[in-house]
């Protein structure tokens, strides 16, 4: 699909996955100094490597289209039964912000899962854009916002609904938030969400996602393709659609992607940008299993 392979530095520099940055928390870096004293890290993430490559290297205007597989290095927590290094197969679409490029990159990721061998298994697409509206809308302070994400994370519909209810919100904006957890489903739930909310940014999430069904329809995926609008993600640089890659057999998602459409910026490049990565354990956990 004309993707070109790029290789990127196992050791960067602290600063690329910095809290700016919206990566990896740093307690769970592995960290070093080199002979000049610089903080160093072994990259816990691909994207924000080959974003400040991009920027630095890459200064023709048309979409560019990078493919990668390298290891990645997380310092998990022992009692989380994570790996804590991984391989990471995937690619980056920069210089497009189109619905056309969101939905190349979703056919993409059916393509890998069918490819691999696996016929059954779900994308689950959200849009970082529809909670974050109205999470700004109704002005929740910092620590709430936080809690409020990991209830809605991991769908804990009455604990969001009790935090909720202490915000002193208007009803119509209390019921969307309250509601986001359950907003999970084939394409009519994007109707329903339209339907909690005035809210023009919320509501332009909504088409979004809408615009990349009727494309991913064009491609004969659609049935692989579902909708959780409370799907949200750690990495703090993603400003569009996120989405995920379930199957059986492995309870982590075998596939992550996204739009962050600002992170090049960071590194002195304002170009927006999609991609994915393949988690190569889980498929292949997932592969074991299923035999």
């Amino acid at each position: 699909r004309g993707y070109q392979g790029i290789e990127t530095p196992t050791f960067e520099f602290f600063d690329v996955f910095s809290r700016e940055v919206g990566t990896v928390s740093s307690r769970e870096l592995y960290k070093f100094f080199d002979k000049e004293g610089n903080t160093l890290v072994l990259r816990p993430d691909m994207t924000p490597s080959i974003a400040r490559a991009v920027s630095k290297y890459f200064h023709d205007e048309t979409p560019i289209r990078l493919c990668y597989m390298g290891n990645t290095f997380i310092n998990y927590d022992k009692y989380q039964g994570r790996l804590k290094e991984s391989t990471q197969m995937g690619v980056e679409l920069l210089n497009d912000d189109s619905a056309m490029a969101d939905a190349e990159i979703i056919a993409m990721t059916v393509k890998v899962m069918l490819d691999a061998g696996l016929t059954d298994f779900q994308i689950s697409i959200g849009h970082v854009g529809f909670f974050q509206a109205l999470a700004e809308e109704a002005a929740l302070a910092e620590d709430v916002l936080n809690e409020l994400k990991e209830l809605i994370s991991i769908k804990n519909h009455f604990g969001a609904e009790e935090l909720l209810a202490k915000q002193n919100l208007r009803s119509d904006l209390f019921e969307a938030l309250r509601d986001v957890p359950q907003l999970f489903g084939n394409a009519e739930i994007l109707e329903k969400a339209k339907g909690l909310t005035r809210n023009p940014a919320a509501r332009e999430a909504l088409d979004r996602l809408a615009t990349i069904y009727e494309i991913v329809k064009d491609y004969g995926y659609e049935k692989y393709v579902f909708f959780d609008l409370g799907l949200l993600s750690k990495f703090h640089y993603y400003t569009g659609i996120i989405f995920q890659a379930y199957t059986y057999g492995t309870g982590e998602p075998i596939v992550k992607g996204g739009r962050y459409d600002a992170l090049l910026q960071h590194f002195g490049k304002k170009a927006p940008a999609i991609g994915f990565c393949t988690v190569m354990e889980s498929l292949m956990n997932a592969l074991e299993r299923q035999k």
